[in-house]
């Protein structure tokens, strides 16, 4: 599709597709030039940036709801050390994210999957190898609130041989998720393998704990956390991280 060359853009973590481009965010950057959402073209130069009213931890997802809301899921915890995880959401046309904080209700969880439901819910999948938990809220977020998660089941992936540069638990552990334009599929991607599942009535911890997934192999990517699907929902779009790469590795 194209390459990005911004060199802001080395963490990529999450992605979505939109009328006339993407939308990208890094994973915790150090760098406060890094610590923005980034909105780019067809060809994946920049061409926006938003910034956050405060310094987030870790946003590691994007997801888009049904009245096109941005959503950033602030949920990575990779030393599993937060009390408290978050989702920043952008309206459109908003220049200014707004902060929802959460808790898990049986200790921290590293994360990298963040879904929204039809009303409003964020529904996080955690990266863990023995079988991803599932967690939302009882109701929308609310901002000014710790909001406590529940825990909704898991997700128990069918096994893989595709080569990736985690050997076997990088196809055990989610990385990234996205829903289709018409809310009727759901993926999940690990380093490796996309997992896509049919969504029954707008319901995605069913279609996740109970579905059958069709599994398609991803190109073996350095890093690959992101997925989304195309505006017309007929492909899926990956991009990897490049930190740590040869210099001059560009995500593509």
């Amino acid at each position: 599709m194209c390459q990005v060359r911004d060199d802001r853009l080395d963490e990529i973590s999450g992605l979505v597709a939109t009328d006339t481009g993407f939308v990208v965010v890094n994973d915790g950057a150090d760098e406060a030039s890094h610590r923005r959402i980034f909105f780019l073209d067809r060809r994946c130069a920049v061409v926006r940036t938003v910034a956050y009213p405060s310094r987030p931890r870790d946003t590691e997802d994007l997801a888009v709801g049904l009245d096109g809301t941005l959503w950033v899921g602030d949920i990575g915890d990779n030393g599993r050390a937060r009390e408290t995880i978050a989702v920043w959401t952008l309206r459109s046309g908003s220049g200014r994210p707004v902060l929802y904080r959460m808790s898990y209700p049986d200790g921290p969880h590293d994360a990298e999957a963040l879904l929204v439901t039809r009303d409003g819910r964020p529904v996080i999948v955690t990266k863990q190898s023995g079988g991803a938990g599932l967690y939302t809220t009882a109701g929308p977020p609310r901002r000014g609130a710790t909001v406590p998660l529940v825990a909704a089941g898991r997700v128990r992936l069918p096994g893989t041989t595709t080569a990736n540069p985690f050997s076997f638990l990088g196809r055990r552990l989610v990385t990234g998720a996205a829903t289709a334009p018409d809310g009727r599929r759901v993926v999940l991607r690990t380093y490796a393998d996309a997992f896509e599942y049919d969504v029954t009535g707008g319901d995605l911890v069913a279609a996740l704990t109970t579905g059958r997934p069709r599994v398609t192999a991803l190109p073996d990517e350095p890093q690959g956390e992101a997925v989304t699907y195309t505006r017309d929902g007929r492909a899926l779009l990956t991009v990897s991280e490049t930190a740590g790469q040869p210099p001059g590795a560009r995500p593509t």
